[in-house]
């Protein structure tokens, strides 16, 4: 409300002035005493009260009246993951989408953990008509969240005939990722509190367990996945993979085959093989092979050295600061090495049972040194004492210290959970690369999304710790098995706002809109806090509020699989393996690898050149016109024809062609982007030439 400007109110005599303007509009019997909760005067002119329609639209009348909305909670979001991704309790792409209404989300991992408060249906629409599938818990427990849940593993004799009940945790926390409802005061020991909640929180989930504590059996999983897709789910979510394979010999690339035929999107693990080159899992193309990245949530725990050096690290166990101790470094802090660590702060360059070594031991603090290969990325861990992981940079220094004082102290400060921390996000070191063994020019993992120290859903029995914890329903874990859940939920948003899109139009909606950029500006950066390459990132970091809206995606229907896999060399017998489907494919239109519609261009650096074709799919507005741009370093030549795309109608096509050429010798590994530009929209794919092997 805009008071009169003629007039020098104080707080007091504004609010004043707000109850004069409601008391006629109120019923008789009414106060403004029940009705006026707040009153505003710096932030805004004006208050909070409760209001019927009709007394709302009498306000609206009175001179000086702005603006009316309702009142909304704001949660803390934890996870955190949803909140980094620009999904919140009033964003718009929550409140304008349904949160993932109607979609079904099917999990194949280990399990579920019936009754978690993650799994309530506070708050869900009822199960969709299409719904086909069952519920195996006896006391059915499922719901209008949990509308199934199915056990397939039948290689174990214990659990034969089995309920779906998650003995390992890892399947609880994969399913709540994607899709679990909001639970207020989610942490684990303290750290990272707030409200838990799913990428669609109002999305259904349909659980398969396939997998034990032991892993999982192929015929299980295809077992799974068969019935998923016969139950009428709409995003296959799975965590899990076992490297690279030919496509006819990898059962979840013919379970996904079969699932896309049906419109199913299906996300998959890149797997944690990283950072080593060619070693990814879930490479088929009709796959989105997701890899794993960094937030920019910490849990900080401060070591200061004796010397002034500072170095943060991070813990879950958010426990009482550590004044200046002596430090040691055993040969290894296994404890048969330990020595004498009474009292003191112990250097430890493995976490396998170290800090319940040390504390045996009667050691005070720990500062746990991370290797080469993990570099910057942090898994926090909670251990049972004082304790910091500090990235290995940081642990060269503190050991470089240690070597030149003789009497070499440390003390650790603990800071709690801590948000907005840059660079972030990073590409964590356990991430597979590409490029795919199966398909060299085809770009492979396709993108990234939140894969360490995530916080979700967890039974309560699990876990070395499940006896200590206060809060016992929550864990923090990492790998592309966190990331996976993600963009599955995601892909549920973009599924329930455009229901008749193709898995690749999600896919490519999601490709076409990542970023490439960090939270400071910068390129965003690998382990060894150099800029990520593609064969690490993708295309990108997911974005969630643009794949909503992303103008244009480049579309592949099943039958150019076939011809692509015709094109890679798979004799009919192999083809007919992977489709379910007759195929002679000297009948077929064989694709190469680099002319398939894919939502990105790889090229040998060997050849020197290229050319492709492409074609868009407007999904944005009718009259829309696109502009090509070209983003290459100097010793490349592109050239786009056309370089202007011009639509009359949704769902219209354009088909265009890139010249590439370049010199070979210089071409180890170059990068850059194609561009479409319209407004808002930019719609990016990477272009990539490389050595390939």
């Amino acid at each position: 409300m805009q008071p009169p400007t003629n007039l020098s109110f104080t707080s007091e005599d504004l609010k004043y002035w707000y109850n004069s303007l409601l008391q006629p509009l109120l019923n008789p019997s009414a106060t403004l005493k029940s009705r006026v909760i707040h009153s505003y005067s710096t932030v805004f002119s004006g208050f909070v009260a409760k209001l019927t329609k009709e007394e709302l639209k009498q306000l609206e009348k009175i001179n000086g009246f702005l603006k009316a909305f309702p009142d909304r909670v704001l949660p803390l979001m934890t996870t955190h993951s949803p909140a980094f991704l620009g999904l919140n309790i009033g964003s718009d792409l929550w409140e304008k989408f349904g949160m993932g209404k109607g979609v079904i989300i099917g999990v194949i991992d280990t399990g579920i953990t019936p009754g978690h408060p993650s799994f309530d249906d506070t708050g869900m629409p009822a199960t969709p008509s299409k719904w086909k599938g069952r519920c195996e818990f006896q006391n059915s427990v499922c719901n209008r969240k949990l509308i199934g849940a199915r056990n397939f593993i039948q290689d174990i004799q214990m659990e034969d005939n089995s309920p779906p009940t998650d003995n390992q945790g890892h399947g609880t926390h994969t399913a709540s990722t994607a899709a679990g409802n909001f639970v207020s005061n989610a942490n684990m020991l303290g750290s990272g509190n707030g409200t838990a909640a799913g990428m669609s929180p109002r999305a259904h989930l349909a659980i398969y367990k396939a997998c034990s504590e032991i892993g999982c059996s192929e015929s299980n999983v295809l077992a799974a996945m068969d019935a998923a897709i016969n139950d009428g789910v709409d995003i296959l979510s799975l965590s899990l993979g076992g490297g690279p394979r030919p496509f006819d010999e990898d059962s979840i690339a013919i379970g996904s085959f079969a699932a896309i035929r049906k419109g199913i999107v299906v996300s998959c693990a890149a797997g944690n093989a990283g950072p080593n080159p060619f070693l990814l899992s879930n490479a088929a193309p009709w796959i989105l092979t997701v890899g794993a990245s960094t937030m920019d949530r910490k849990f900080k725990a401060v070591v200061t050295l004796g010397d002034g050096q500072q170095f943060e690290g991070e813990s879950l166990f958010q426990t009482t600061n550590v004044p200046f101790t002596p430090i040691v470094h055993p040969p290894s802090c296994d404890s048969s090495f330990l020595g004498d660590v009474k009292g003191k702060i112990v250097i430890c360059a493995s976490s396998v049972g170290a800090g319940d070594n040390v504390k045996a031991a009667g050691g005070a603090a720990m500062i746990l040194l991370n290797k080469d290969t993990q570099g910057y990325t942090i898994l926090v861990q909670a251990f049972d004492l004082p304790a910091s992981i500090v990235n290995y940079v940081n642990g060269t220094t503190i050991l470089s210290y240690m070597e030149k004082s003789q009497n070499a102290t440390a003390s650790l400060t603990f800071k709690g959970t801590t948000l907005g921390n840059s660079p972030a996000p990073t590409i964590a070191y356990f991430s597979s690369r590409g490029p795919s063994q199966q398909t060299l020019e085809i770009l492979k993992p396709d993108i990234v999304g939140p894969g360490v120290n995530i916080l979700a859903a967890w039974p309560d029995q699990v876990g070395e710790f499940a006896t200590k914890l206060a809060m016992k329903k929550f864990n923090i874990i990492s790998g592309t098995s966190m990331s996976t859940p993600h963009l599955s939920g995601i892909a549920a948003l973009i599924k329930s706002a455009h229901p008749n899109w193709s898995p690749a139009a999600i896919k490519s909606a999601m490709i076409t809109t990542s970023q490439l950029l960090g939270n400071d500006g910068n390129p965003i950066m690998d382990e060894k806090n150099n800029p990520a390459d593609h064969f690490s990132m993708g295309a990108g970091h997911v974005d969630a509020s643009k794949a909503i809206n992303p103008g244009l995606v480049y579309d592949i229907s099943p039958e150019e699989y076939i011809g692509l896999l015709c094109g890679l060399g798979y004799t009919d017998k192999q083809v007919q393996a992977i489709t379910n489907e007759k195929v002679t494919c000297k009948q077929v239109t064989k694709i190469e690898q680099a002319h398939l519609n894919y939502p990105s261009i790889l090229a040998s650096a060997s050849t020197g050149n290229l050319v492709v074709n492409r074609t868009v799919t407007n999904v944005g507005t009718g009259n829309a016109k696109y502009y090509a741009e070209i983003l290459m370093p100097k010793g490349v030549t592109v050239n786009v024809s056309p370089n202007v795309l011009q639509f009359s109608n949704v769902n219209e096509k354009q088909s265009f062609t890139v010249s590439m050429s370049w010199t070979p010798a210089d071409s180890a590994y170059i990068a850059g982007n194609l561009n479409w530009v319209s407004g808002e929209n930019i719609v990016r794919i990477p272009i990539v030439i490389y050595k390939s092997p």
